[in-house]
């Protein structure tokens, strides 16, 4: 495995979403994201910035009817996106995780590249809403990458009294957890990090 070959493009086009997503797992954490809504974007970018990847996503959905169908398929897109990118996984750590603190708020995430989709998600929103954005769409986003990433992952928030703070933490965390995950292990090139021989 070669750190410069760690990239993908991926093309979602429904009735109700049009996405368009680039990644590239060996970035420096530059991202440009349009996808009409602001708070969602915000947390997009923090994924990129802490994980140290380059992230490009111009996504129109049907936000006049809510901003469900276009949070959830962002987060197919960039599952799939990571897992091509991925490849097969050799030389990698596997594993990543990340305590991320926010003023009051602590979240933890563990991020497992085990091939088997599973998500985790205990979080429990001081409120239900930043500004127009509904919270639960992160969910939705999340379990979407999951399946479609092949990842295990486990999301928790340990204390928190601002949702904004809860829901960064939450990002910036994954971010950091993913970046560990999908660093190169020195002592491994060239082996899959599994007694199977294979992710």
């Amino acid at each position: 495995m070669t750190e410069s070959n760690r990239t993908a493009s991926i093309e979602r086009d429904t009735s109700e979403t049009q996405i368009q997503l680039k990644l590239d797992l060996d970035g420096t954490g530059v991202s440009k994201i349009e996808t009409g809504i602001p708070f969602f974007e915000h947390m997009l970018t923090q994924i990129s910035k802490h994980g140290m990847l380059d992230l490009e996503i111009v996504a129109q959905g049907d936000i006049e009817v809510d901003a469900h169908h276009t949070v959830e398929d962002v987060g197919i897109v960039f599952g799939q996106a990571l897992a091509k990118a991925a490849g097969d996984k050799s030389g990698i750590f596997r594993y990543g995780h990340a305590y991320v603190p926010l003023d009051e708020a602590l979240s933890r995430v563990v991020v497992d590249l085990s091939g088997r989709p599973g998500l985790f998600y205990e979080v429990e929103y001081v409120r239900s809403r930043v500004g127009d954005f509904d919270l639960d769409l992160l969910r939705e986003f999340f379990q979407g990458l999951v399946n479609h990433g092949m990842l295990t992952l486990h999301l928790d928030n340990l204390k928190g009294a601002n949702a904004h703070h809860q829901a960064e933490t939450l990002f910036k965390g994954f971010g950091r957890a993913l970046r560990m995950a999908l660093s190169v292990d020195e002592k491994n090139l060239g082996h899959i990090p599994s007694t199977k021989g294979t992710l």
